[in-house]
């Protein structure tokens, strides 16, 4: 399945997150294995610096007592340059699929090089303890769980003011400083449709637009995701020999399944 992507948002403030059908589409079931795509972000928190420097090497979350490492293509970054209310708000990071469930830990990881800082106009090194090795690990008030279906964006709040540790001489540290709250922004369709014989396919329709599906040959069932939140009206389209049948005004939540419960065709 096809889905669009929610805000997983890692900050202390929520950001919107839009999903559109874009024609008419065939989902490949991206939750009948379990897996959720992820979208990692960065954003910061402002600090009195010209630059800083960040090389993301990668971002490890952790589901129960599994890591699975989602490998940074950003390069060397200034994040002070995507702040939320700017026209930059944040930088994608890193994008990746893994198992659906709890995110029980994050981490964020630095390249032995590139992180460098510039105040009063001079550029100097950042020394950052522990980052290159087993990260920084991102401060999260309640853990994110990720719902098959749904696409997610984990954004990670940078707070720069305090990421910042000065030695006393000059010099400066990085330790980063990563907090989090989570929000999704799709929601999702799902349900049965009987006789197997009828081998539907579903189609859900917002205007003009429509995004679809195919039942299970052997359960009947379906799922459709990535859904903003809005009203849409569910098609299906039968086989030869069974009526089609329309179900209006289906209203999809965020972050939500909407069950269907079980459809069954007339001949």
């Amino acid at each position: 399945m096809k889905t669009k992507f929610a805000y997983v948002i890692l900050t202390t403030f929520l950001l919107g997150g839009i999903a559109a059908f874009t024609g008419c589409k065939k989902n490949d079931d991206a939750s009948a294995d379990g897996t959720t795509k992820v979208q990692i972000r960065m954003t910061d928190a402002p600090g009195n610096f010209d630059k800083i420097n960040l090389s993301v090497k990668e971002i490890v979350l952790v589901s129960g007592d599994k890591p699975y490492v989602f490998a940074a293509n950003a390069g060397v970054f200034n994040i002070l340059n995507y702040r939320i209310g700017t026209s930059n708000p944040d930088i994608l990071v890193a994008t990746g699929d893994m198992p659906s469930g709890d995110i029980t830990e994050i981490r964020l990881v630095l390249n032995d090089s590139g992180n460098t800082i510039v105040v009063g106009g001079v550029e100097q090194e950042l020394k950052t303890p522990s980052a290159q090795t087993s990260g920084w690990k991102v401060k999260l008030k309640a853990n994110p769980t990720l719902v098959p279906g749904v696409a997610y964006t984990l954004v990670l709040d940078f707070d720069a003011a305090k990421s910042i540790v000065s030695t006393g001489n000059g010099k400066y540290l990085l330790k980063p400083v990563v907090r989090g709250l989570t929000a999704a922004t799709t929601g999702l369709i799902s349900g049965t449709v009987l006789p197997l014989a009828s081998h539907p396919e579903v189609l859900v329709i917002a205007g003009t637009d429509t995004v679809g599906t195919v039942a299970d040959p052997l359960t009947g069932k379906f799922t459709v995701g990535g859904l903003a939140a809005g009203s849409y009206s569910v098609k299906f389209a039968p086989l030869a020999g069974y009526r089609d049948s329309t179900i209006n005004t289906v209203n999809v939540s965020l972050g939500q399944n909407t069950a269907l419960g079980t459809i069954t065709l007339k001949q």
